[in-house]
C-alpha cells in the first residue's frame, strides 16, 4: 500500500526523490514539486522527468490532490506551510536540534566555528523546527571549510537521514519521535544584507570563516573602502600577525604579489580574491598596487 507523498524541490529533494524511487517505488503515491524562479536550477524539471520515467504522478505547487491524514509527507526544502497531522509530516532541518532552529542554520554555525554540522529528521509543530526527533545524522568538519563544501556534506547527511525514514516506512516499522531539551535550544536568525558586511573589528579567524560561510550560492561578503567602493571579498587567508604600535583596523599593511594584508581586530588576513562592485556588475580588484587603502 502507498503511504507516502513527497512535497519536495531543489536538488536535495530530487535526491531524496530518487532514492525513495530505488527503495520501494510502489510507496510513493504522488510528489509535489516546488518551483522558483529566483535560482538558476530549482530542480523541478529534473523532478518531474524522474516522475515520468517511473510512471508516479506529479503536481505542481498549488494543484496537489488532498493528503490521506493516514499518509506520510516527506518534506524536503519546502518553502511553504503544509496543514497535516504533525506525526505524519516529516521535515528536515540543517543543524543538530534543539541548536540553530530557524533560518540559514548551516551558514550560521560555520560562522561560529561549529565542529559539527548535521541535519535533523522531525516531525512537524505548530512552531518552526520545534517537532519531535525522529533522528539527526552528523559530520565532524575542519577549518577552514567553504560553504559549498559544508553543504555537499549535509546533503549527504540528509540522504542517509531519509534512506533509513523511507526503508522504516517501506518496512511497515513504527516512526517514533522524541521532545527536544528545549532547554539546550537556540535560535538562528534571519540575515539579510547587512549580514554580509565584513566588520574588520573581529578578528582575522572570524572574518575567514564569514568570508567562506556566505560565499557562493550566497552573495558573498562585502566591505566598504574609506573611499566609498563596494568590494566584494571571495577568498582571503590568515596570515601570521605583526606588534603594531598603533592598530589602525582595516588598514592595509602589506601587498604580497598584488595581495593586500589587512589588519583586523586581532591577526591579519590576505586578500586573495575580491572584486569591486558597481552598478554594471563586477570587476577584479586585485592586484592591488598601493597600500594606502582603508576597508570600513
Amino acid at each position: 500500500m502507498k503511504r507516502v507523498a513527497l512535497f519536495i524541490m531543489t536538488k536535495k529533494g530530487f535526491e531524496v526523490f530518487l532514492r525513495a524511487t530505488e527503495i520501494d517505488r510502489a510507496l510513493i503515491d504522488f510528489v509535489v514539486v516546488g518551483t522558483d524562479s529566483n535560482v538558476q536550477n530549482d530542480f523541478s524539471d529534473e523532478i518531474i522527468a524522474l516522475a515520468k520515467k517511473v510512471g508516479i504522478p506529479f503536481f505542481i505547487r498549488g494543484s496537489e490532490p488532498p493528503v490521506n491524514e493516514n499518509q506520510y509527507i516527506i518534506s524536503v526544502s519546502w518553502r511553504w506551510m503544509i496543514i497535516h497531522p504533525t506525526n505524519k509530516l516529516i521535515i528536515f532541518h540543517d543543524s543538530i536540534l534543539p541548536k540553530y532552529r530557524g533560518f540559514a542554520p548551516l551558514v550560521n554555525m560555520l560562522i561560529n566555528g561549529e565542529s559539527k554540522i548535521g541535519v535533523s529528521a522531525i516531525f512537524g509543530a505548530t512552531e518552526y523546527d520545534r517537532g519531535n526527533l525522529i533522528a539527526q545524522q552528523s559530520t565532524v568538519i575542519n577549518y577552514p571549510i567553504t560553504i559549498s563544501e559544508a553543504i555537499n556534506l549535509n546533503n549527504q547527511n540528509l540522504l542517509k537521514l531519509a534512506t533509513n525514514i523511507i526503508c522504516k516506512i517501506s518496512n511497515n516499522e513504527e516512526l517514533v519521535g522524541v521532545p527536544q531539551e528545549e532547554a539546550e535550544a537556540t535560535y538562528s536568525i534571519w540575515r539579510d544584507n547587512d549580514d554580509y558586511l565584513i566588520d574588520w573589528n573581529k578578528s582575522a579567524n572570524e572574518i575567514r570563516r564569514l568570508i567562506d560561510a556566505v560565499g557562493s550560492p550566497y552573495l558573498g561578503a562585502r566591505c566598504l573602502t574609506a573611499g566609498g567602493d563596494t568590494v566584494r571579498i571571495a577568498k582571503a587567508e590568515v596570515v601570521d600577525d605583526v606588534a603594531c604600535e598603533l592598530r589602525h583596523i582595516g588598514k592595509v599593511i602589506f601587498i604580497r604579489d598584488g595581495r593586500p594584508i589587512v589588519i583586523c581586530g586581532s591577526g591579519l588576513l590576505r586578500i586573495l580574491e575580491a572584486y569591486l562592485v558597481d552598478s554594471n556588475g563586477e570587476v577584479d580588484y586585485l592586484p592591488m598596487k598601493s597600500f594606502r587603502v582603508k576597508f570600513v
